[in-house]
C-alpha cells in the first residue's frame, strides 16, 4: 500500500519524509499517489509544515480534545518512512507523543493539528491530522477540559435582574391604573392594586436618588457611594457611579451616565443570586466561565452585570468587554456569537434565559430556561417552592457540570487510550455535549417538590463542599494500546494514561417526571442520593439508577429523557418488591397497588427507613 510521498518539516529544519493516507482509510489498496494527489489537503507542495506546538495538555490527549470539539473530523494519516534514516521526525513524534502536545500545521482553511498516536506496528512514528474549524479553539477547550470547566451563559433583564426608570416606572403605573379603572372583579382589582403599590413604592425611592442622591429608608437616610466602573465607549477608562445598596431587599440605585440624572435605574436582583454565583467559582476556582448575552445597550449592561458581580470575581475585569456580548433587537441570540473569538465550543456550554425562542434553534437545547422574574405582579414566587428558582439552576448546573465530564472521564477517554493509528475513524467515541444533561424543568409544581436533582441537606453538603470535580482526586491508570518503545510506554504509564475519577451525584438534569421525583425525595428521607448514570450507543440511550451504588433500575429509549423516565418507573418497581417483602412479614400484607400511586409509595417510604439505612 502506497501512500503519497511528503516531506516534513518544524518551521525550516526538515524532520523527514513520511507517507500520507487520505480518507477513505479502510480502502487504500489503490495508489494514493496516482489517484488522490488532487485532494492533497495542504495543496500541491507536497510538504507538510508545522508552524509551532500546541501547549501541553495535563491529562486530557489531544485526540480527545479533537474529538469533543470537531469530532470525526481526521484529514489525513502520515506514517514516516524509516525511523533510522529519519531520526528528528522519530524525536518530534516522541516529543508529541509523551508530553501530550498537537502540532500546528501551516496553511490550509482550516486549522490542522497532527496528533502522535500510537501504533501496533513497534518503533513506528505516525499521526493522525485533525481539523479545527475556528482558530484558538483547541487551546481554548484544552484549558477548559484540563481544569474540568464548562461556560454559562447568562441572560440579565428578567432572568437576573428587574430594572426601571423613572419613565418606565411611571408608564406602567399610568397602564396599570387604567386597568385597575376599566375592571369590574374586585379580586383582580385588588391584586392590581397590590402591584401598583410596589411600583409606586420603589418609584419613590429612585426620584430620592435621582434629586437628592440618598434614599431615606426606615428613618434612616442613606447617602450614595461612589463605585469605580469601565466605561464601554471611553477607551475602557475608570469612571465612578454614584451606587446606593440596599443588600437586604436585593435592590441597587445606579446611575448609567454619571453625569445625567435621567439615567439613574432602580435595580432588584433575583434572590438567590449569592448561592449561584458563589457556586460557580467555589474555593477560588471556576467551575464554569461566565459569559452575558443581551438585547440590551451596551452601558446599561455592563452596569447592570458590574451589579452582580462587583468583585469582578466570575468575569475579570481585562474580559468583560469581550464577555458581555449585546444582540441587537431581532436578531436571535446564539452561542457561535458569545464564542466568536474561538474561546469555547458551544456543546461545552449552557444557557440560563427566561425566554427559549430568543436563541438560534441549534442552541436552544443548551438553554435552561427559568420563569421570569416579577418582583411586582408576583413577589412571593421566588420563595413560593421549597428551592428558589436561581438555586434550582445552580443545580441544573453542578448536574450538567458532572454529567459531562463523567461522560468524558468514564466513556471517552478510556475509549481513546483504545484508538491507535491503526483504527478506523469510526471507533472514535461519542463526544459528550452539555445538551444531553440538560433536560427540560418544570416549576411551581403543586403536586410534587421541585425535583431539581438534589434537595435538603444533601444540597448544602454537596453545593457547598463536596461537589469539586477534578480537585486533586485520586487518579486511576489506564491500559492503553501499544506504544513505539519501552520508554515512551512507561512514561505515558506512569505520566499520561490517568483519569480524573468525576463528581459524585447524580449527574442527569431535572425532569418533571413524578417517579423521578419519589425517587429523590426517597433518597432524600434516607439521607442518601439517587445517581442517574446513562451510555449512548448505536444512538440508543442507556440509563441506570444508582441507589447507595447499587443498581435497582434500568431503561433504554432514543431520547436520554426517555432513557431516564423507564429507569426510574423500573427502580421504583424494584423498591416497592423490596419495601414489600420486608414489610409482609410484619403486617400481614399490603396494598399491591402501590405502584399505581406514587403518593402512597412517599408515605410509606418513611416506615422502611430505618431498614433501607442498614442495607
Amino acid at each position: 500500500m502506497a501512500g503519497i510521498s511528503t516531506k516534513v518539516y518544524h518551521g525550516d529544519v526538515f524532520l523527514g519524509e513520511a507517507e500520507m493516507f487520505l480518507p477513505p482509510f479502510k480502502d487504500q489498496n489503490q495508489n494514493q499517489n496516482q489517484t488522490q494527489t488532487q485532494n492533497f489537503p495542504l495543496g500541491n507542495s507536497r510538504e507538510v509544515r508545522i508552524s509551532h506546538l500546541s501547549p501541553q495538555s495535563e491529562r486530557c490527549p489531544p485526540l480527545s480534545i479533537l474529538q469533543t470539539i470537531s469530532p470525526f473530523a481526521v484529514r489525513f494519516k502520515l506514517q514516516a518512512k524509516s525511523i533510522t534514516t529519519h531520526p528528528l521526525l522519530h524525536r518530534f513524534y516522541l516529543s508529541c507523543f509523551q508530553e501530550y502536545k498537537s502540532a500546528v500545521l501551516v496553511g490550509g482553511e482550516e486549522e490542522l493539528h497532527l496528533v502522535a498516536m500510537p501504533s501496533k506496528v513497534e518503533k513506528v512514528s505516525c499521526f493522525w491530522c485533525c481539523a479545527v474549524q475556528q482558530p484558538g479553539l483547541y487551546g481554548s477547550c484544552l484549558y477548559m477540559l484540563n481544569t474540568r470547566c464548562l461556560s454559562i451563559v447568562f441572560d440579565l433583564d428578567e432572568t437576573l435582574i428587574v430594572a426601571n426608570t423613572m419613565k418606565s416606572f411611571e408608564d406602567k403605573i399610568d397602564a396599570l391604573s387604567r386597568k385597575i379603572d376599566a375592571e369590574d372583579d374586585p379580586l383582580r382589582v385588588s391584586g392590581m392594586s397590590a402591584e401598583l403599590k410596589r411600583y409606586i413604592e420603589d418609584r419613590d425611592l429612585l426620584r430620592q436618588f435621582v434629586e437628592t442622591d440618598s434614599v431615606a429608608l426606615d428613618s434612616t437616610k442613606l447617602p450614595v457611594q461612589h463605585e469605580e466602573a469601565l466605561s464601554a465607549v471611553q477607551d475602557q477608562q475608570r469612571i465612578l457611579r454614584p451606587v446606593i445598596r440596599l443588600p437586604d431587599k436585593n435592590v441597587v440605585l445606579t446611575r448609567i451616565n454619571p453625569e445625567i440624572r435621567d439615567t439613574s435605574v432602580f435595580v432588584r436582583l433575583r434572590p438567590a443570586w449569592e448561592d449561584l454565583r458563589s457556586y460557580l467559582t467555589a474555593k477560588g476556582r471556576k467551575r464554569f466561565e461566565v459569559y452575558v448575552c443581551t438585547m440590551a445597550e451596551r452601558d446599561y449592561a455592563l452596569e447592570m452585570w458590574r451589579l452582580l458581580d462587583p468583585g469582578s470575581h466570575l468575569i475579570n475585569s481585562k474580559e468583560l468587554l469581550d464577555r458581555v456580548v449585546c444582540v441587537k433587537p431581532g436578531l436571535k441570540k446564539s452561542l457561535q456569537t458569545v464564542f466568536r473569538e474561538g474561546v469555547c465550543h458551544p456543546k461545552m456550554a449552557m444557557v440560563i434565559d427566561d425566554r427559549l425562542q430568543v436563541w438560534d434553534e441549534k442552541d436552544q437545547p443548551r438553554v435552561h430556561v427559568v420563569p421570569a422574574f416579577t418582583p411586582y405582579y408576583a413577589p412571593q414566587a421566588e420563595t413560593a417552592n421549597a428551592v428558589p428558582v436561581l438555586c434550582v439552576a445552580r443545580n441544573v448546573a453542578c448536574n450538567v457540570r458532572g454529567g459531562f465530564f463523567r461522560e468524558f472521564d468514564e466513556t471517552m477517554l478510556r475509549k481513546i487510550f483504545e484508538v491507535c493509528y491503526e483504527s478506523d475513524v469510526t471507533d472514535l467515541p461519542y463526544s459528550p455535549d452539555v445538551s444531553d444533561y440538560l433536560l427540560s424543568e418544570e416549576y411551581n409544581s403543586k403536586d410534587a417538590p421541585i425535583p431539581e436533582g438534589i434537595n435538603g441537606a444533601e444540597v448544602d453538603r454537596r453545593i457547598n463542599g463536596l461537589a469539586n470535580h477534578g480537585d486533586d482526586r485520586q487518579m486511576q491508570p489506564i491500559a492503553a494500546s501499544r506504544y513505539p518503545d519501552d520508554e515512551a510506554a512507561a512514561t505515558r504509564t506512569s505520566t499520561g494514561n490517568r483519569i480524573a475519577q468525576s463528581e459524585g451525584g447524580s449527574h442527569v438534569g431535572a425532569v418533571p417526571s413524578l417517579s423521578i421525583t419519589v425517587l429523590q425525595e426517597i433518597a432524600r428521607r434516607c439521607d442518601s442520593k439517587v445517581e442517574f448514570r446513562s451510555t449512548v450507543k448505536n444512538l440508543q440511550f442507556s440509563v441506570e439508577v444508582l441507589f447507595r451504588n447499587d443498581k435497582i433500575g434500568i431503561g433504554m429509549g432514543k431520547t436520554r429523557e426517555e432513557a431516564q423516565l423507564q429507569a426510574a418507573e423500573h427502580a421504583l418497581r424494584n423498591l416497592a418488591s423490596y419495601y414489600l417483602s420486608y414489610v409482609a412479614p410484619i403486617s400481614g400484607g399490603l396494598r399491591n397497588d402501590l405502584d399505581k400511586s406514587s403518593n402512597g409509595f412517599l408515605e410509606d417510604a418513611t416506615t422502611s427507613h430505618d431498614h433501607l439505612s442498614k442495607s
